[in-house]
Formats: C-alpha cells, sequence, structure tokens
C-alpha cells in the first residue's frame, strides 16, 4: 500500500534527536512555557520574517487568540463581520464564530481553490471589519490583491496559514508575513509538524503579540497577575523542542513536495482527472495535493484496488455541515462542486521515486 501520508517514516528520520531532546526535557524539570517554547518563537519569526510569533496549543486556538485579542484592542467588536472562503477547513469558520464574529461566506477560484477577490469585494459591507485568506492546501492566496482591497475599506487581513509552512509569496515574503496577523498549525500532518498539538500566531503588531500571550496564558503577563479573562492557550514545552529540531528542514521537505507536485502534473495524463493549478513557483508548499474527478467513489475504490490511499479535504462543505445549519440555505455552488469531486492523493516529503511513478502509472490506467 502506498500511503497517504507515512507519519512514521516521515518522524523516524529524526528519532535519535528526538529521544536526546525529551531525555533533556526529563532532565530539566521545568515543563510549561520554558526555553524550548522561547527558542522557538524565536526561531519560527525569524523563519517567517515577522517580529513576533506567539506558540500556541494548536492552529484553532491560534485564530481564535487573534480575534480575540483584537476585540481586546478595540478594532474588532462582537458580530463584526469577516469574510471566509466558503471552502475552507470548518476551523476557519468555527474560529470566527468562537470569537463572537459572524462569518460570511465568499466562493473560491475553481483552478486555485483559493477565495476570489472579485467575490470578497462583493460582500464588503459596512459591517465588514477583516478578511481571512486561508491558503488552502499550501497555496498561498492572492494576497497582493487583497491587501490593496482590505487597505481601501480599512479591514483588517488575517492568515490561516495553517497548511502553509514555508510558502513563499512574489514579494519574496513568507506565508505567516502577509498581513496583520497570521494563524499556524502544527497538527502532526502538517509539512511542520510536531507529535501532537500545537499551533502559533506570527505578527509584526506588538501590541498585538502582548495581548495574545497574555491570553493564552490566563490573561497574565506575569504569574498571579491577571490583566484580561484569557484562557490555556500554550503551546506545549516538549511540542516546542520537537518542531525545533524540524524547523531546519522544513524549506527542503517542501522543495521534494513541489518535486512531487511536478511530476504529477507534468505525467499524469487524464481527462478524467482534474490537476491542480500551479505556476511553478514557491508560493505552494503542497501540504496535500487535490484532484477533481466525476465519480469520486468509483476513483476511490479503484486506487485502492491498486493500493494506493487517498483521502479528502474535504467531503461536505461547510455551510452543509450540521453544526453550521444556520447556513444550509447559501447558495455556494462552486463550493460544493469542489467538496463533491475532491481527492487528494499521495504527497509528502519520503514517497520514493517509484512510489510516484506508481501512482502515476495507475492514475493514467483509470
Amino acid at each position: 500500500m502506498i500511503k497517504f501520508l507515512d507519519l512514521h517514516k516521515m518522524n523516524a528520520r529524526f528519532e535519535t534527536q528526538f529521544q536526546e531532546q525529551f531525555k533533556q526535557f526529563l532532565d530539566s524539570g521545568y515543563y510549561v512555557l520554558g526555553k524550548q517554547v522561547a527558542t522557538f518563537e524565536t526561531n519560527f519569526a525569524n523563519y517567517c520574517g515577522t517580529k513576533h510569533c506567539i506558540g500556541t496549543s494548536n492552529g484553532l486556538d491560534a485564530l481564535i487568540l487573534i480575534f480575540k485579542a483584537y476585540k481586546e484592542l478595540g478594532v474588532l467588536h462582537d458580530k463584526d463581520e469577516v469574510i471566509v472562503p466558503a471552502n475552507t477547513y470548518i476551523a476557519s469558520i468555527i474560529s470566527v464564530m468562537q470569537a463572537g464574529l459572524k462569518p460570511v461566506f465568499v466562493e473560491p477560484e475553481l483552478d486555485t481553490y483559493n477565495i476570489s477577490v472579485a467575490n470578497i469585494e462583493k460582500h464588503i459591507t459596512p459591517k465588514t471589519k477583516a478578511i481571512l485568506a486561508v491558503h488552502l492546501y499550501g497555496q498561498i492566496a492572492d494576497m497582493e490583491r487583497i491587501n490593496i482591497l482590505a487597505k481601501k475599506h480599512d479591514i483588517l487581513v488575517i492568515e490561516d496559514a495553517a497548511q502553509a509552512h514555508g510558502a513563499v509569496y512574489k514579494n519574496n515574503k513568507k506565508a505567516g508575513n502577509l498581513s496583520d496577523a497570521a494563524a499556524f498549525s502544527f497538527y502532526p500532518s502538517k509539512n511542520l509538524g510536531a507529535l501532537g498539538d500545537a499551533g502559533a500566531v506570527t505578527t509584526n503588531h506588538t501590541a498585538l503579540a502582548e495581548v495574545i500571550k497574555k491570553i493564552r496564558n490566563y490573561g497574565a503577563s506575569k504569574k498571579y497577575v491577571n490583566e484580561l479573562i484569557g484562557f490555556n492557550n500554550r503551546l506545549d514545552e516538549i511540542q516546542a523542542a520537537f518542531l525545533n529540531i524540524k524547523l531546519p528542514t522544513l524549506d527542503a521537505d517542501n522543495q521534494i513536495r513541489r518535486q512531487v507536485a511536478k511530476r504529477y502534473i507534468t505525467e499524469v495524463n487524464n481527462e478524467k482527472v482534474i490537476l491542480p493549478f500551479y505556476n511553478n513557483s514557491n508560493n505552494h508548499v503542497f501540504h496535500v495535493f487535490v484532484v477533481l474527478v466525476e465519480n469520486r467513489d468509483h476513483f476511490i475504490n479503484y486506487l485502492n484496488q491498486h493500493q494506493i490511499e487517498t483521502l479528502m479535504h474535504y467531503p461536505i462543505a461547510p455551510h452543509k455541515q450540521e453544526a453550521f445549519k444556520a447556513f444550509e440555505s447559501l447558495e455556494l455552488p462552486i463550493t460544493e462542486e469542489i467538496h463533491k469531486n475532491i481527492v487528494s492523493l499521495p504527497m509528502s516529503p519520503v514517497l520514493t521515486d517509484d512510489e510516484v511513478t506508481q501512482v502515476i502509472k495507475i492514475l493514467n490506467g483509470y
């Protein structure tokens, strides 16, 4: 079986370092918000090119903390509207709602799967206070036009960069440094993955960073002195240690992902399989490699029969989820087409050339 993602194989490369670091962690006797978290925050801020990085418990919490902090600063208020791509992972929308804000669903572009700037402009109202730009599947959204539009209407831009670690935009800035603030997830399957839940916020806004640091730690800037009503959303010390080990290999791993993607795009020749748009730049890190097919179940069964594992990102459109019944009447045909027909193929930096060749062969035989 060619696995969709072989996490054991990916992390086995670091096993000796993990074990050494875990022993140091145990011996240190310091397990929460210690040296490893501080080091990772410095390392990842430097990597993204931002002034600040704040480690968090996961990517969803990172997004919620951004919105909550802007409310503490008086920039956002209850029921303000936040534009979100309609085809994003549900966490993007949950974050808006958990912060007491109102999501406004906007259709994506069918070729890139990222939010359509033309559709954003149609949905801007006096209540619109932010755009949540999701770099879906690892490809940076059209941030230049999004930022121009946001400046025109004096609204915030937040990046959901949970799938885009290391992606580089055309101005040579990385994902996480293209907006007012960005949220990352380091869930184990991400391009930069921990060995459990983990996340971070990156920003160049010092006041925002200071508020987020407080909110993630019970609202306190120092122990037992609580200035705000906060949460426990801290990055675990041991996960920070693992991320510090893996960060130096991220760019090389992303480059391997691009090479795999280029092989798929150039060598798959089957009109039944619609390949994703890619302009051969570094703006895509292929967190997942998605294709569109009709009769998805038949296609997946065919691949399973040939020992090729797939996933769907994502099988149900957010506005059709039972949790979001209030939005089920929305007419979002592009989003629904994507969620109905999308399939993710094997993609990782540890896929062998022979495995990629086999996947291509089976796809061409469909």
